[in-house]
């Protein structure tokens, strides 16, 4: 009888010690994991932050134009293109949405749950619209929106599109890409408004006659929204713009150390501002020819805005960027879709 007992302490006493290696290592297991994922999360961290922003040669403003249905449209070879139809039903709704109490108090209110604060602002004096807004038929129910690609990148249209389409019944089509080729698709009759940041293009698509004026407002161009564009380059910041008295002495002392930087190179709206900001002297231009001698440090990437940023954080380099989507950036781990 004692031998039974003295075997079956024995055996609880080897199964404790079995329960206690095993939580010991479960214990083990947990912390590395804890360690391994905070590794992760360092690694993840950004090297990109924003180094000058607020300048006043640093606002971004946005504006909406509807396409004429009888403009002069031609084809990439600048052919002429007949046939086109253009929704300026459609168009006008989208347009009125936007610019209405509705559609304004989304603009501005987006990124205040995520960053709490706006990535857009309302522009002093932008229009605005307070009449009916016809819903969608079967003739009117697509609509081709030509944009810029910052206001697509920073989910800003994803947050209100959805919105207007649940409301009115339309299904809106985006083009994204940089306001040169935005515009260009609306010149070529594939877009029936275009929603983009470049107000010498812009002003050259009206004058051109490919923009409509609609009933109720004042101008072709419909300019509503803001945001500022921000420089940014590696936190430690070789180049000392952070330190720098405006964006252009910023620029200067890149150009001066030859810093990396990337360039949109798209004759996007972002890349029309920043070869304004470079000292005159360096003859920046749109064509490849004028930065030849530059290129051990000036990269012209021909890309989208997150495409530009993910090339910046892996190269180190300086870029000037709108605020919303760097934002975006930042949030999203550097990862952009």
């Amino acid at each position: 009888m004692k031998k039974r007992s003295m075997m079956s302490m024995l055996l609880a006493l080897a199964m404790t010690m079995s329960l206690l290696g095993s939580v010991t290592v479960m214990a083990e297991e947990e912390t590395e994991a804890v360690e391994a994922s905070t590794e992760t999360a360092e690694a993840a961290e950004l090297n990109t932050v924003i180094l000058k922003e607020a300048d006043d040669s640093m606002i971004n403003t946005y504006t909406l134009i509807a396409v004429n249905p009888d403009a002069p449209f031609t084809d990439a070879d600048g052919n002429e293109v007949s046939d086109v139809a253009i929704n300026t039903e459609g168009a006008a709704a989208l347009i009125q949405f936007l610019l209405s109490a509705e559609g304004k108090e989304l603009e501005a209110n987006y990124g205040q749950e995520e960053f709490g604060d706006s990535l857009f602002y309302l522009l002093d004096g932008a229009p605005s619209y307070e009449g009916e807004i016809a819903p969608a038929t079967d003739e009117t129910a697509t609509i081709r929106l030509s944009t810029t690609t910052s206001v697509n990148d920073s989910g800003l249209l994803g947050a209100i599109l959805p919105v207007f389409e649940e409301e009115y019944g339309y299904t809106v089509e985006v083009q994204s890409a940089g306001t040169g080729k935005a515009i260009a698709a609306a010149q070529y009759g594939n877009a029936d408004l275009i929603l983009v940041h470049a107000k010498s293009s812009e002003e050259e698509f009206v004058n051109d006659g490919y923009a409509l004026k609609l009933d109720g407002f004042d101008s072709e161009r419909l300019s509503f929204l803001y945001n500022y564009f921000v420089l940014c380059g590696p936190a430690d910041d070789p180049a000392g713009v952070a330190e720098a008295e405006t964006v252009l002495d910023a620029f200067a002392a890149i150009a001066e150390g030859k810093y990396t930087f990337i360039s949109r190179g798209d004759e996007s709206g972002t890349h029309t501002k920043e070869l304004s900001l470079w000292p005159a002297d360096l003859g920046i231009t749109v064509e490849a020819e004028s930065f030849a001698d530059y290129t051990d440090w000036y990269v012209s990437a021909n890309a989208g805005m997150g495409a530009c940023l993910v090339m910046a954080e892996e190269m180190g380099a300086y870029i000037l960027t709108d605020k919303a989507t760097f934002l975006t950036f930042v949030a999203n781990g550097g990862v952009m879709e």
